[in-house]
């Protein structure tokens, strides 16, 4: 779940896009993902949400989504909603809020370390960063949190999204692509294995690399906000965009349903920036009508 804060560095993502042409890239041209040393192997166990199909975003807790959702993220410690299609949220690459001391407690060498302690994501201060720099670092990280990933196959759920990818982002230059885009893969590597399905989480920079290497849709924030959306629907059949009433807003949300909504696999919702339930004020959830 991320806020304003979050999209701190975010500059370097969209000058790296701008670099590589992939924000130019149309939406039409959706490549199969190859074959490749390290990829995951093709099963039939898995599969992305189905195109077209209305969905939910719920990472502050569960509730009975609106009329017509059939796809929802919940996080992982929650059960599937059980509607058609249940993606699983794990915070992969920082701490989530309230087990952040107990982490850096248990594994100090596994979140990046300053003179000043652990390192904060500057928009989300009770998250600290992991810490990807070294192929035992990253080892480490996968024993921790591969289990959190078979566990939502476990629970019922159809796909995982693993957050914060772009963390290398935010690390004050300690982490690289290269270093979070390793453990991506093996985190694409483990969700296969346990039979779900994987989403990238945001990262548009890293999109053809991760589809290639088994990643099967996407799961954004604000990419319309941020102009990423093709640098996604280039790649992947299914990406899924939540949008928010603080940034976006609801005007401009509504002329984009106006226009179409989206394009290909491209489904779009508006939410609060704080994922509220229903019984919660300041709670907002608008999709594009059919």
């Amino acid at each position: 779940m991320r806020g304003d804060g979050r999209r701190a560095g975010r500059a370097a993502v969209v000058v790296l896009l701008a670099l590589t042409g992939c924000s130019t890239v149309q939406p039409e041209a959706v490549p199969e993902p190859a074959v490749v040393e390290g990829a995951s192997p093709e099963r039939e166990s898995w599969a992305p949400p189905p195109t077209g199909a209305r969905f939910d975003y719920q990472l502050s807790g569960p509730y009975p989504p609106p009329a017509g959702v059939t796809v929802v993220a919940r996080d992982r410690t929650a059960q599937p909603a059980g509607l058609g299609y249940d993606i699983c949220y794990v915070n992969g690459f920082q701490t989530q809020p309230g087990d952040s001391a107990a982490f850096a407690a248990a594994h100090p060498e596994l979140v990046l370390q300053t003179a000043d302690g652990p390192l904060a994501d500057p928009g989300w201060s009770d998250e600290l960063l992991f810490d990807t720099s070294t192929a035992e670092k990253r080892a480490a990280l996968l024993d921790l949190v591969g289990p959190w990933i078979r566990g939502c196959a476990e629970s019922g759920f159809d796909a995982v999204e693993v957050d914060n990818l772009d963390s290398w982002t935010r690390s004050q230059g300690r982490l690289t692509t290269d270093d979070n885009t390793a453990l991506a893969l093996e985190y694409a590597l483990v969700a296969h294995e346990a039979g779900l399905a994987i989403a990238q989480k945001n990262a548009p920079g890293e999109s053809g690399r991760l589809r290639v290497a088994g990643y099967d849709f996407a799961v954004v924030e604000s990419c319309e906000l941020y102009d990423e959306c093709s640098a996604f629907t280039a790649h992947y059949p299914v990406v899924l965009d939540i949008e928010y009433t603080d940034e976006l807003g609801a005007d401009a949300f509504a002329e984009l349903c106006e226009d179409g909504g989206g394009a290909g696999g491209l489904e779009r919702i508006l939410r609060d920036h704080d994922l509220l339930t229903p019984d919660d004020a300041g709670y907002a959830y608008e999709v594009c009508p059919v």
